[in-house]
């Protein structure tokens, strides 16, 4: 049976709809079993899957979530850490990033028929990032401290966004609040600690994002290399580049060619620690909660089985 995981307000509201005249009537026509569970607001996704494997006496569970990469931030945080767990994901959020980066269909249909007959289950890392108050929160995608996760937490209460995403042109949120915070960005001293104690400091740091895979805010491939069943985390880290030159530089991390530009800098590691010398915000897939001057990032290898196609673009 399928734990299905629907975010109603994903899409300004049209995951309700795709729920109830697209997905729920295909798994009827298959007599599919079935039990859905709906996310009325932030956190209750990850407390209906502990929910479940409370209730799961040590067996495989099979999750289906229908939402955006904040739904399935939720949902991992909700799945134990000696949890046996497969998870389907329909993307019907603004960005996307986690299917763009794993050739999950847009289309909810074929997204629906990836998981029920063609695709496989694949190892995926998963990332956890720890604060100074010793909690910690996982990703899927990606963490990043400072610049893009300003942009993410201004998206999160942009009512730009609703408007373009019932226009099915959300990403372009992303762009623009990206434009505006990008002249109102204050730099900071930034401090990597890599693997084996290296250290980096990153002069006037804008921000820095440590990446399971390779797109984050809607497109933007800042990590092109990233892997996510290696065990490692991919690094972008921009300090010492004038504004200005920025205004180059971002355009090009929709391609992944960013890097050809002076203090932007790639790493990759299997744990790190960031410490800038004033406190910014952070995020966890494009999920914004605090403001703090020190994160512990690391990544738990092949810590979730996610339905994808056989071949990944």
């Amino acid at each position: 049976m399928y734990h299905i995981i629907v975010n109603p307000a994903s899409r300004s509201g049209r995951g309700m709809r795709i729920w109830k005249k697209k997905i729920k009537p295909a798994l009827q026509a298959e007599g599919i079993a079935y039990k859905c569970h709906f996310s009325k607001k932030s956190g209750d996704a990850a407390k209906t899957v502990r929910n479940i494997f409370s209730k799961a006496s040590g067996e495989s569970v099979s999750l289906i979530v229908l939402g955006g990469d904040g739904t399935m931030n939720e949902v991992v945080q909700g799945i134990p850490e000696t949890g046996d767990a497969v998870v389907g994901y329909i993307p019907t959020g603004s960005s996307n990033d986690l299917a763009r980066d794993l050739g999950i269909p847009s289309s909810p249909m074929a997204a629906l028929d990836l998981i029920l007959h063609t695709g496989r289950p694949h190892p995926m890392d998963v990332g956890v990032i720890t604060y100074t108050d010793g909690t910690s929160q996982r990703f899927c995608v990606s963490c990043g401290l400072g610049y893009d996760a300003a942009v993410c937490e201004e998206a999160q209460r942009s009512q730009i966004k609703s408007a373009l995403n019932r226009l099915g042109l959300g990403k372009l949120t992303y762009l623009g609040i990206a434009l505006k915070q990008l002249f109102t960005a204050k730099a900071v001293s930034g401090r990597l600690t890599l693997d084996n104690d290296q250290t980096v400091d990153i002069g006037n740091m804008l921000f820095t994002a440590g990446m399971i895979h390779r797109f984050e805010g809607g497109g933007f491939k800042f990590c092109p290399d990233a892997d996510d069943g290696d065990g490692y985390l991919d690094l972008c880290a921009v300090g010492d580049i004038p504004k200005p030159l920025i205004l180059f530089a971002l355009p090009t991390a929709f391609v992944g060619k960013h890097y050809r530009f002076k203090g932007v800098t790639p790493y990759r590691t299997r744990q790190f620690v960031l410490e800038t010398g004033a406190p910014l915000w952070a995020h966890t897939d494009g999920e914004v909660s605090r403001k703090t001057c020190k994160i512990t990032v690391s990544c738990m290898h092949h810590a979730l089985q996610i339905i994808r196609p056989d071949v990944k673009p």
